[in-house]
C-alpha cells in the first residue's frame, strides 16, 4: 500500500484558497460554488469513513482525502465559464480538473506513485465504468473504488435533501436544466431491472435523472456503502420524488431487494 505520508493540511488550505477565488456577489454563482465546495469537504469525510471500514493505515486514508479533495476541482472552472454543471453542454468536469491540477502543479507535492494513483482516480471518478482490472492496477482501482462510492453517497445527500426543498427554491443547475415533466424514458427503467447503470447521455427529463441517480446502486463497491445508502433511506426518498406507477412500485422492489441481498453477503 502507499508508504509516505501526504500533507493534507497543505491541500485542504490550498483547495480552500483556490475556490474563493470563485466566490460572487451574484446569488446565484455563490450558492453553486458553496455548494460544490460544501459536496467536496464531505466527500472527503465518507472516503475517509469508508477507509476506516477497510481497516486501511492512515498514509492510505491521508492520500484517499487528497483524491476526494481534488475530484470536483474542474466544477468550480466549468460553472464559471458555462453557468451549468451538465457535462454534456459544457465540458466533462473530470477532464477539466484534471486540466487545472496540471496547470497549478498542486499535486507535485506526492511522490510518483500518488500522483499517479490520484490523477487516474480523478479521471475516472465519472465514467460509467471502470477499466478492467486486468488493465489497471489495484490500487489505482481500489482508489477510483472509494472516490466514486465517497462521491455517490453524499451526491444523493444533496439530491434527496433539495428534491424535499425544491419547491420552496429551484435551484436549475442540480436538475441540470432538464424539464420539470411527469414523462420519463423506459430506457432508465429497463436499465435498473436489468442491473445497469444507465447512460447519462440518455437523459430527457428531470425524473429520468432521479431514475439515472437510483441506478448508481449497481455501481457500487464497498459493503459499508450499501449499510448506509439503506440506513438513510436513498432508494425511498428519491422514489417519492417521482410519478406514482407500477413502473416505480416495481423498481423500488427490484431495488430494495438488490440492496438488501448486498448487505447480507458481507
Amino acid at each position: 500500500m502507499i508508504g509516505d505520508n501526504v500533507d493534507t493540511a497543505f491541500f485542504h488550505s490550498w483547495f480552500r484558497n483556490y475556490v474563493k477565488g470563485f466566490y460572487s456577489e451574484d446569488p446565484g454563482i455563490q450558492e453553486n460554488i458553496r455548494l460544490k465546495e460544501e459536496h467536496t469537504l464531505r466527500v472527503c469525510k465518507e472516503i475517509i469513513q469508508l477507509c476506516r471500514s477497510l481497516d486501511l493505515n492512515e498514509n492510505a486514508l491521508r492520500l484517499a482525502d487528497t483524491i476526494a479533495l481534488f475530484h470536483d476541482i474542474g466544477r468550480f472552472e466549468q460553472f464559471r465559464t458555462y453557468n451549468t454543471f451538465n457535462d454534456k453542454v459544457s465540458e466533462n468536469h473530470a477532464t477539466l480538473g484534471l486540466k487545472v491540477l496540471e496547470e497549478t502543479d498542486v499535486l507535485s507535492r506526492l511522490t510518483e506513485t500518488q500522483h499517479s494513483i490520484a490523477y487516474k482516480a480523478i479521471g475516472y471518478h465519472n465514467v460509467r465504468k471502470l477499466p478492467d482490472p486486468d488493465s489497471e492496477t489495484p490500487d489505482c482501482l481500489l482508489y477510483s473504488k472509494l472516490l466514486r462510492d465517497a462521491d455517490k453517497l453524499d451526491i444523493w445527500l444533496v439530491v434527496t435533501t433539495y428534491y424535499g426543498k425544491r419547491h420552496n427554491h429551484r435551484n436549475p443547475a442540480l436538475e441540470l436544466e432538464l424539464p420539470d415533466t411527469p414523462e420519463y424514458s423506459l430506457c432508465f427503467v429497463e436499465d435498473i431491472l436489468n442491473n445497469q447503470v444507465s447512460n447519462s447521455h440518455e437523459l430527457k427529463t428531470f425524473n429520468d435523472m432521479k431514475l439515472l441517480q437510483l441506478g448508481w446502486l449497481f455501481d457500487i463497491n464497498f459493503t459499508q456503502t450499501f449499510i448506509r445508502i439503506q440506513q438513510r433511506r436513498i432508494i425511498e426518498k428519491i422514489i417519492a420524488d417521482l410519478p406514482d406507477t407500477e413502473d416505480m412500485r416495481k423498481i423500488q422492489n427490484h431495488l430494495k431487494e438488490y440492496l438488501n441481498e448486498r448487505i447480507s453477503e458481507r
